[in-house]
């Protein structure tokens, strides 16, 4: 058997596994065993640590065999429609540390309750999230005031240019020593704020991104990028578009702790199993009508209990 090494897997396509190690990025493919394992979830994507089996097969292209897909930490997922109208996960990113949502001022437009969708996915995961307003030339008061409204729920907000550069050095400096993935609606400058962060991931970026235009998708594989920022290594991830957005197994009793601003009127309800739109003497529609909660982060939590997409 060959030498072992450990490694994070940086893209997955056609059963092939880009994997940085310590000798530099190996192609892989899975042991057989382990596509064998019947699992909900997927396998192996980006951000996965593995651990690996040095081979040398030119035939076949390949470097090394994945043995073990360790256990993920954090897992970034959307539901995927499936047979007979079930959904089934979707895992983008594995083992994330932060999730960077991009948005537009005005090209696409922003829409709050899609972030909002973001930023519960991030809270039921356990990952940090930051809000970042792209096209800063085309900033619009309204929509800055809406975006800068996420600050005070606790999620940091930088409003930048990846034309200008206006913005870039404090996005810049949490990159590094993190894994990150970058999401957001199509057209709202993803792959270009990334280029933008570290010119070294132009080429990267353009070898995954073959097509161009309002409301396309430009990324085609979803890819993890080393970056380098101050001397610390992380990375980025390239996700593709999303265009539906939904939370995955997440039960509805579960919904109101993802939204940081009910929690402290949770347990407060007259009802023990109060689902804050109904029922009376509610705690939380009582902290709406006061206020101390915005009305529009209400109805984004009401459109996600009824499964509402928008």
């Amino acid at each position: 058997m060959g030498r072992e090494l450990h490694g994070t897997v940086l893209r997955a396509t056609a059963g092939f596994f880009e994997v940085d190690t310590d000798e530099g990025v190996l192609t892989c493919k899975l042991r057989g065993r382990l596509k064998k394992v019947k699992k909900k979830t997927d396998l192996c994507v980006i951000g996965d640590r593995v651990r690996l089996t040095l081979v040398d097969d030119e035939q076949q292209g390949l470097q090394g065999v994945i043995e073990e897909v360790e256990p993920r930490r954090t897992v970034f997922s959307r539901r995927h429609p499936g047979r007979g109208g079930r959904f089934k996960e979707d895992v983008l990113v594995a083992n994330l540390d932060q999730l960077i949502v991009v948005f537009a001022f005005r090209d696409p437009p922003f829409h709050p309750r899609m972030l909002d969708r973001f930023l519960v996915i991030a809270e039921q995961n356990g990952i940090d999230a930051l809000v970042v307003m792209n096209k800063l030339d085309q900033v619009d008061d309204t929509q800055r005031d809406q975006a800068l409204v996420y600050e005070g729920l606790g999620y940091p907000v930088h409003l930048v240019s990846a034309t200008s550069g206006a913005g870039l050095g404090a996005l810049r400096e949490r990159l590094g020593g993190r894994i990150s993935a970058f999401v957001g609606p199509s057209g709202a400058g993803k792959s270009s704020l990334l280029n933008a962060l570290d010119p070294e991931l132009a080429l990267r970026v353009g070898e995954t991104s073959e097509s161009h235009g309002k409301g396309r998708h430009t990324t085609r594989v979803a890819t993890l990028h080393p970056v380098h920022v101050d001397g610390a290594a992380g990375y980025v991830a390239d996700t593709p578009g999303i265009r539906e957005l939904g939370t995955w197994d997440l039960p509805e009793s579960e919904l109101d702790r993802c939204f940081p601003e009910m929690r402290p009127h949770l347990g407060r309800c007259g009802f023990r199993n109060c689902v804050h739109v109904h029922e009376p003497d509610c705690a939380v529609k009582a902290a709406v009508e006061a206020g101390a909660i915005r009305a529009e982060r209400y109805d984004s939590y009401v459109r996600m209990l009824a499964d509402e997409e928008r």
